[in-house]
């Protein structure tokens, strides 16, 4: 546990510098700098300055993954502020988080991450670590053959759009919509998913998070796209890229009891049966 009663400085992520004059923003940040809290803006982990002691990431889920390029390397917690829709990484609302912090009590979380290997260049300052997923995946019209092997054991090719490989954090995000399973946040594995494959019989994989996973591709393309959470970029159709677990974790900062199952009846309507929702007991 955290008692964040006592902790006075924050850093404060937002991917849209308009919103730093949103009213409840600007009501949130009032409120906590007159319980004596200092929160300033970065941009980057270089903004970070010596003792802060958390970071808040204002805005939706896909800031909150910008933000851990931020928390990760600076070994700070991060709390995500809600300012968009969904919001499993992103649960606390603005107008919540002064009261939260006078009440003391927050939990800190692991959550896993994967890192992103490939014997091809990638950008400068790119980012090789996913807190969601990874995915390769084509570009043009024709489909990718993509080759698997998985602890050295090759899985048969999979004809597709592309792949996902996804953390236990992300199955409620993309590999959800691939057909991937629900997995609870503790959980321990990762899913290896073909993006609309051309074989209907090909499904979903869960395997621990110890797996190395190897990847190899048979494109009529020169390139393929590879993603890592919200970054995107080329790289060469004759490329290997291997997928593994990172050796650093993200902290993620919690207010309250874990409820994940609530999480998904609320921003899913998980098993919600419309069919029998008017009935009365």
């Amino acid at each position: 546990m955290l008692n964040l009663a006592i902790v006075m400085k924050l850093a404060g992520y937002i991917k849209k510098n308009g919103l730093w004059e949103d009213a409840r923003v600007r009501g949130m940040i009032s409120a906590l700098e007159a319980d004596g809290a200092e929160l300033y803006p970065v941009a980057s982990v270089a903004d970070v300055q010596s003792g802060t002691d958390a970071l808040l990431s204002l805005g939706g889920d896909g800031t909150f993954l910008s933000a851990a390029r931020i928390a990760v390397p600076s070994s700070l917690p991060v709390l995500g502020v809600n300012l968009g829709r969904l919001g499993f990484l992103s649960e606390c609302r603005p107008e919540d988080l002064p009261s939260a912090v006078r009440a003391g009590e927050f939990r800190i979380e692991q959550r896993e991450l994967l890192q992103v290997c490939t014997d091809a260049p990638l950008p400068d300052g790119f980012w090789p670590f996913a807190l969601n997923e990874t995915v390769v995946s084509r570009i043009g019209a024709s489909m990718l053959g993509v080759d698997v092997e998985l602890d050295g054991e090759m899985l048969p090719t999979w004809w597709a759009d592309g792949l996902l490989v996804a953390t236990s954090t992300g199955s409620t995000a993309y590999s959800l919509s691939v057909g991937g399973p629900i997995c609870t946040p503790d959980a321990r594995v990762f899913i290896v998913a073909p993006v609309s494959p051309h074989n209907l019989n090909v499904r979903p994989l869960v395997v621990p998070h110890t797996s190395h996973i190897a990847i190899r591709f048979r494109s009529r393309e020169g390139s393929v796209a590879l993603s890592v959470d919200n970054r995107t970029c080329r790289i060469p159709a004759c490329a290997r890229v291997e997928v593994c677990a990172s050796p650093c974790s993200l902290k993620r900062l919690c207010i309250g009891k874990p409820n994940f199952i609530n999480a998904l009846r609320t921003r899913l309507l998980w098993g919600e049966d419309v069919r029998n929702s008017n009935e009365t007991s």
